[in-house]
């Protein structure tokens, strides 16, 4: 896809990896339209790349229902859609605040599945798009702490490859991106619970893992919608883990060849 001249709809664009995707996006000479809950950091971020900000809260599910329909009314047609936004909370299961359990899956895996479910069709109506979910390694190997996490992941990194079969055939992209450590603020929250803590160390110690800077994230992340790659695989040295747990997903897709999906 070329990028100049498209409008990329990116949740969690005020601070992190949102924000890196944001500048990328934007000097590819894409109009970005920029969703989280802070306002003001939202607004100074879309101020100095020329885009939109669109202050909404993932939480609710009631403003998820209406952000494509908003953010078209708003800005003009998406013709990327970018699920960025995500939250971990570190701890023990039965010992996490009651509410975690609910948001992070609402947050981390339904509110992206249904921004899909609303912006698909749309795309469809105007000849084509891109799909871009921001998964996790976390969804491949489980750490101590991050069982709610690490299903939440695993839910949105499945769907996305039921996604791109059920598009099969239509002018509609999907790029599933799963990462490893990012230093962002989401990576700092490793350190509040010490199980999460001691198994990051570990994986470093054993040269399993390495942290990836977000700007070059960003970046491949830009390049995958330009040349329509279906995967972003951070840290390279993990990707190998991601790849067996495609090799199923993909075999049942090369088995399927010539059934309908539709």
């Amino acid at each position: 896809m070329q990028l100049d001249g498209k409008r990329v709809l990116i949740t969690g664009a005020s601070r992190g990896i949102g924000e890196a995707l944001a500048g990328k996006f934007a000097d590819a000479g894409a109009t970005v339209a920029l969703v989280a809950r802070n306002k003001d950091a939202l607004d100074n971020v879309a101020g100095r790349l020329g885009g939109t900000a669109h202050a909404a809260d993932l939480l609710d599910p009631g403003q998820v229902a209406s952000l494509i329909g908003r953010v078209e009314e708003e800005a003009g047609p998406v013709d990327v859609l970018v699920n960025n936004a995500g939250n971990a909370v570190p701890a023990g299961f039965t010992e996490a605040p009651d509410d975690v359990l609910r948001m992070t899956t609402e947050l981390d895996y339904l509110a992206p599945a249904e921004l899909c479910r609303q912006a698909i069709p749309r795309m469809l109506q105007r000849g084509g798009g891109h799909i871009v979910n921001v998964s996790s390694m976390a969804g491949i190997a489980v750490y101590p702490g991050l069982v709610t996490y690490s299903a939440a992941k695993a839910a949105l990194s499945h769907f996305t490859a039921g996604l791109r079969a059920d598009l099969r055939g239509l002018p509609i992209g999907t790029t599933l991106v799963e990462l490893g450590p990012v230093p962002t603020d989401l990576l700092d929250k490793s350190n509040d619970y010490g199980p999460t803590a001691k198994s990051f160390q570990r994986f470093y110690r054993l040269h399993m893992t390495a942290d990836v800077p977000k700007e070059k994230v960003a970046d491949d992340i830009v390049d995958a919608v330009r040349k329509n790659k279906r995967h972003v695989r951070h840290p390279k040295r993990s990707a190998w883990s991601a790849m067996l747990v495609e090799a199923p997903r993909r075999m049942t897709e090369l088995a399927l060849t010539g059934v309908p999906h539709r």
